[in-house]
């Protein structure tokens, strides 16, 4: 039986938050709504339904079993909707982080896809650091990280993402994930029936 692979993240680091911040972080996570897209127009579920199946293509060397690489798209796509960031950002940053392996660990301690660090889990969920490794609770995780990031650098992606890394103000990590967030751009090109 093979090790997996460490994971080449870098270490977020705990920082002292108010409790106000606390309690929404808090209650972002602990939201039970599931990951299920809902659309207001046939439209925008088309475009949806587009996307999923040129991502699925994509990402079919990472993930090659449909269903689990279907319930990854749509649990990120969901999330990203969630917290209010681009869906190709927040993939190339789990390329960078994990390149799509669930059960990751960084050198750090990292986990999972998004590789969080497990004091997220003490500090905004209930303690269970193996949660880190179910997929939905990750991405979860790590996309409310990054708003929370995002907010503390007032819109500054490169600053957020070096954050996020714990490598804030260098410019290798930002500049891998800007590099491998080209690879999920998704340009929506409708069929003209």
């Amino acid at each position: 039986m093979a090790l997996p692979r460490m994971a080449l993240a870098g270490a977020q680091l705990e920082e002292p938050m108010i409790d106000a911040v606390r309690n929404a972080l808090t209650a972002s996570i602990h939201s039970s709504a599931p990951p299920i897209p809902e659309f207001n127009d046939t439209a925008s579920r088309l475009a949806y339904l587009r996307w999923l199946g040129e991502m699925s293509e994509r990402l079919k060397k990472k993930l090659p079993e449909p269903q689990a690489r279907i319930e990854f798209l749509q649990t990120v796509w969901y999330e990203t909707r969630r917290s209010a960031l681009e869906v190709s950002l927040v993939l190339g940053l789990i390329q960078v982080e994990s390149n799509f392996r669930k059960f990751a660990v960084s050198s750090a301690g990292a986990r999972g896809l998004m590789q969080v660090m497990p004091f997220w889990t003490r500090v905004i969920g209930d303690g269970d650091a193996a949660q880190l490794f179910r997929m939905q609770t990750n991405l979860r995780f790590g996309c409310v990280i990054l708003r929370h990031y995002l907010g503390l650098e007032n819109g500054d992606l490169f600053l957020a993402l070096g954050r996020y890394n714990g490598s804030r103000g260098k410019s290798p990590y930002p500049d891998a994930v800007f590099a491998n967030q080209r690879n999920w751009k998704f340009v929506d090109r409708p069929s003209a029936d």
